[in-house]
């Protein structure tokens, strides 16, 4: 088995001033284009914990910038907020000043020493997956069936805190994932390390195939964090790792489901 590349100081470059800095460039964008709420913080645990959430807008995902700048407004900077991150972004020129505004390769390493140093990890199970749902199906949960993120909790002592989101996936039109596309590029798509090659529409290119990048449509999006979820004191010393996911997508599913019902009008909000 191949070694985990791994930086075991990744979790450590985390700048505090640096984050701040680029929250307040960001909050324009965040509160104006995107009109942007945060609701549920109030029930957000101290310490370490793991905000388990969906994926929503392709892209460019606003999960990240919408729940960190609700965060820091609440919390202030003393607790980082982690984002587990595909290895792409850690890499290149960029890499340094992602890693220093709190994202890190996702790996069980960097997740348990993030949790363990009393730090928010986000992780998002269904990745790309869930990123690129088709906007039929913007308010479904679904992790594509991946439960790493209970072991991850488990593993470090933390508790879940599940957070869903409303609006991302109304950016542009979502159609396709498409997996037949990818399945057909072969090598290509390997080499890419895809099995999506979505199909989008939107403004002002119209038919996307990730390319040519349309501009997001100013939706408005709302996130909820919900009441946490300490598995071991719910589930046991030695929980049933699908019936732990269930649950958590289930208690997602039904807050999903509210947020979507109190939308009167796609992008309006």
């Amino acid at each position: 088995m191949a070694a985990v590349d791994v930086d075991p100081g990744e979790t450590t470059k985390w700048d505090p001033g640096l984050t701040e800095k680029v929250m307040g460039r960001l909050r324009p964008l965040i509160k104006g284009y995107h009109r942007a709420e945060v609701h549920g913080l109030e029930t957000f645990p101290n310490g370490g914990a793991l905000v388990v959430s969906n994926h929503s807008g392709g892209l460019f995902p606003m999960d990240v910038p919408v729940f960190a700048t609700g965060f820091y407004e609440r919390f202030g900077y003393d607790r980082p907020v982690y984002t587990l991150s595909h290895d792409m972004l850690m890499t290149g020129p960029t890499a340094d000043f992602f890693r220093k505004t709190g994202f890190i390769r996702a790996n069980h390493e960097n997740a348990d020493e993030a949790l363990r140093s009393g730090g928010v990890v986000v992780v998002f199970p269904g990745g790309d997956y869930d990123v690129y749902r088709p906007t039929l199906a913007a308010n479904k949960i679904d992790f594509a069936g991946r439960t790493g993120y209970v072991r991850a909790a488990l593993n470090a002592g933390v508790p879940i805190v599940p957070m869903v989101g409303v609006g991302g996936q109304e950016t542009q039109l979502f159609l396709s994932r498409g997996t037949a596309v990818a399945k057909a590029l072969g090598p290509v798509a390997r080499l890419a390390r895809t099995k999506i090659v979505p199909l989008s529409f939107g403004f002002p290119f119209g038919f996307s195939a990730v390319l040519p990048l349309n501009v997001p449509l100013p939706s408005k999006i709302v996130m909820k964090t919900l009441p946490p979820i300490d598995v071991t004191a719910e589930f046991g010393e030695n929980p049933d790792i699908d019936e732990v996911d269930a649950h958590v997508r289930h208690v997602m599913q039904r807050a999903l489901d509210e947020l979507a019902a109190q939308r009167r009008f796609p992008v309006i909000g």
